[in-house]
């Protein structure tokens, strides 16, 4: 544990804990002012003696590589998108799924119910400790030049998907070519032509600058795969209960103050791809609601299609009251 918690010099303790926390997000996003705030909180909850470092812009590795990190205890706590996370938390899958959600209220009531606490709790099985979700709005097609109306406008497009079995599934659903391509790389691929367009939340596609090259953003918004923050089991558990719950503690005052930091960032990058002259709609969704009804269907007597029936029974506050 000595590798992850570090212990300061000066002021502090040497028994002082200093949880090392990796992402690969710039210091400007949503995510890492958040985990900033979260570090300001568990330094108060509990009494100065427990914080966190930030390691931002993949200084650790990718979010692939940060999470063998966390299983073998060299890193205490990152962030990672639950796409990511398919391959070492399969229940993970579910949230790559389109169109689970029904409102933006609907999705957090998921995510801090029961059902998205189990699957946190999944996490545990992969040598991980899940501790809470941020919010990454929802995943739209941009395309450089043609826009997407109806899901037939994907047919044949090769479109970028992160690397993750149920987004491929998705745009091939569609009709479209579904191409995995390292985030990295994907400004030159768009550039150069190896595919026609991509699929991501406003902030992203703003401040990729994806919008110089693609200027159709249709918010047909198919997907909206949460963020989520894991630790170390190995460390998790070796800290006390105490230390336990400033943890928790901390986590949830940064989910709900990421909450109000990513719709600022959602509106603040669709203001600026506007005014940079990119064409944005909102299409009817109904025929992507149609269109995804099979692949909704070949989850049926499966743990997902399990899960996934389970997401649509929780109700809202609003749509009790509409009740």
């Amino acid at each position: 544990m000595s590798t992850l918690l570090l212990s300061s010099c000066g002021g502090q303790s040497k028994n002082d804990l200093v949880l090392r926390v990796g992402h690969t997000l710039d210091t400007k996003h949503a995510v890492h002012k958040s985990l900033a705030f979260m570090s300001k909180r568990l330094t108060h909850y509990s009494n100065g003696t427990m914080s966190l470092k930030l390691y931002a812009n993949g200084q650790l590795g990718s979010e692939r590589e940060m999470v063998e990190l966390l299983q073998i205890g060299s890193l205490a706590i990152t962030k990672v998108s639950a796409a990511a996370m398919e391959g070492f938390v399969p229940e993970m899958k579910v949230y790559s799924l389109p169109y689970i959600f029904r409102s933006r209220e609907h999705r957090w009531q998921v995510l801090q119910g029961s059902v998205g606490k189990n699957i946190l709790a999944a996490t545990g099985k992969a040598k991980l400790a899940g501790l809470g979700y941020f919010d990454a709005g929802s995943r739209s097609f941009y395309t450089c030049k043609n826009m997407v109306n109806v899901p037939t406008d994907i047919v044949g497009k090769k479109i970028r998907v992160m690397s993750s079995q149920t987004a491929i599934k998705m745009v091939q659903t569609f009709g479209g070519a579904a191409t995995p391509i390292a985030w990295g790389e994907l400004y030159a691929a768009l550039q150069q032509g190896v595919v026609d367009g991509a699929e991501n939340n406003p902030p992203s596609y703003y401040l990729s600058r994806h919008y110089e090259i693609c200027p159709y953003y249709s918010l047909n918004e198919h997907t909206s795969v949460p963020d989520v923050i894991i630790a170390s089991k190995h460390i998790f558990d070796a800290l006390s209960t105490v230390q336990q719950e400033w943890l928790t503690l901390a986590m949830n005052d940064a989910v709900e103050f990421q909450k109000s930091l990513w719709l600022a960032a959602e509106e603040g990058a669709l203001a600026a791809v506007k005014a940079a002259g990119v064409k944005v709609i909102y299409p009817d969704k109904t025929a992507f609601f149609e269109a995804v009804v099979p692949f909704h269907s070949s989850y049926e007597n499966t743990e997902i299609g399990r899960l996934l029936k389970q997401i649509k029974q929780v109700t809202t506050i609003s749509e009790s009251d509409d009740g």
